[in-house]
């Protein structure tokens, strides 16, 4: 089944290189999903969809914050994601608010996610001063 996944994966994700926002991608793997009775397999499609477009230059990233980021935020943002991605054609960045974001940042990123956010930074001190009381 994860084999299949893979492979539908492919197709998709050549079939979809076009489309560029985060939305209109669900919403096309959503209705194919729907008519083949298959909606349970949508969050690890999606994926392998995005990982398979990454690999293609495409590399889309859902931003997690409590507040709308700035602009200077968001290029700060595809600036790190252009490090991280060199040789990448394009960037989508997709922003969602979380209140339980107190601050910072949290990005997601096909097989990855980097957790910048304050409760991130406070969980990692407390492990460290934890340790080291040990």
């Amino acid at each position: 089944m994860i084999h299949e996944r893979h492979h539908l994966a492919e197709i998709i994700g050549e079939k979809t290189l076009h489309i560029t926002d985060n939305k209109e991608l669900a919403q096309e793997i959503a209705a194919y999903l729907l008519t083949e009775n298959r909606v349970s397999e949508l969050d690890s499609l999606m994926r392998d969809v995005m990982n398979y477009r990454a690999e293609k230059g495409i590399v889309e990233a859902n931003i997690i914050s409590a507040h709308v980021l700035s602009e200077q935020d968001l290029q700060d943002i595809r600036d790190i994601l252009h490090e991280e991605y060199p040789t990448a054609k394009s960037f989508t960045l997709d922003q969602r608010l979380d209140p339980l974001v107190v601050g910072g940042v949290k990005i997601e990123l096909p097989g990855e996610q980097l957790d910048l956010t304050v409760r991130d930074r406070l969980n990692t001190f407390r492990q460290l001063s934890q340790r080291s009381t040990i």
